[in-house]
Order: structure tokens, then C-alpha cells, then sequence
């Protein structure tokens, strides 16, 4: 009966660690990639905005649901249509593909700031995902008329 327990035991022990192993594995999708991000400084500390590319190299579309920062407790998320500015709930981030927050367009709205950041400092902010979680992000505080230059597309053929 000894023996028979310490193998139970061994296989228990066994399938255990083999399950602990696989789900460490290469199974888990690689997190979601933000390039790119900035924030003009503001002129005032009514209100401020930031911009990046979001990048989702999974096979599984995403959401930005949210996101959260030292500089002020009102972060809103806003979409541009017809050169109308709107709050949204969520914005997708389509598998494989990438979210373009960028000026005139789709954008991270900070309302009421705590302080007016200057050009060089660093904004600490944490996005929130609907599947990835939260992911912390440095926003440059770059100069007001600062336009990042949009890369090209990563299906660019060089020649």
C-alpha cells in the first residue's frame, strides 16, 4: 500500500507540475503594444490630450475601456466623426491590426489636470483593456504644435 500511494502521489505531483509548466508555456498572447505616445503640452490645466498607436499582434480583437492617471481623475475616451468630437464607452483594437489614437482624430481626453506638465516631462497613464488588463504607458510631453509622423504601414513591401 506504501508504494501504491507514493506513485499516486508521484502521478498527482507529475500531472500537476505538467499542467503549472503548460500554462506558463508560449499558450499566452503577447501583450498589446503602444507606440508612439505623446501629449502636447497643454495651455492651460482645463484639459489636455494624448495620442499613440495601440498595437494588437493577437489573434483576438480587443477593447480600450478605459484608462487612469495621476494628472487628473476625468480621463475620457473620444472618437472624431464628421470633425465632431464625442465621449465613448470603449474603442476597438481589431486583431492583428492597431488603434490610431491621433490629432483630429480618436483620442485620450484629460479633463480638470492636477498640475500643467511641460515639454520633456513624462505623464504616467494606465489603459485598460476589456481582454489584455491594464497596461502602463509614458506620454512624452512633447511642444504644442509636436504632429508625430505617422509610419508607414508594417505591409510595406521596401524595395
Amino acid at each position: 500500500m506504501n508504494t501504491r500511494t507514493i506513485r499516486t502521489l508521484a502521478a498527482a505531483f507529475s500531472l500537476t507540475a505538467a499542467l503549472a509548466i503548460s500554462g506558463c508555456s508560449g499558450e499566452a498572447e503577447p501583450p498589446l503594444v503602444v507606440k508612439g505616445a505623446f501629449m502636447p503640452q497643454p495651455v492651460s490645466d482645463k484639459m489636455a490630450g494624448a495620442f499613440m498607436v495601440i498595437g494588437n499582434p493577437t489573434e483576438e480583437p480587443d477593447k480600450l475601456i478605459g484608462a487612469t492617471s495621476p494628472l487628473s481623475d476625468d480621463l475620457q475616451i473620444h472618437e472624431t466623426k464628421d470633425q465632431k468630437m464625442q465621449q465613448v464607452q470603449s474603442m476597438d483594437v481589431p486583431a492583428d491590426g492597431e488603434l490610431r489614437l491621433e490629432r483630429g482624430g480618436n483620442h485620450i481626453m484629460f479633463m480638470g489636470l492636477k498640475s500643467t506638465p511641460k515639454v520633456g516631462d513624462k505623464v504616467a497613464v494606465e489603459l485598460r483593456f476589456e481582454k489584455a488588463g491594464s497596461v502602463k504607458v509614458e506620454l512624452d510631453v512633447k511642444e504644442r504644435t509636436y504632429n508625430a509622423q505617422a509610419p508607414t504601414s508594417t505591409a510595406d513591401h521596401g524595395h
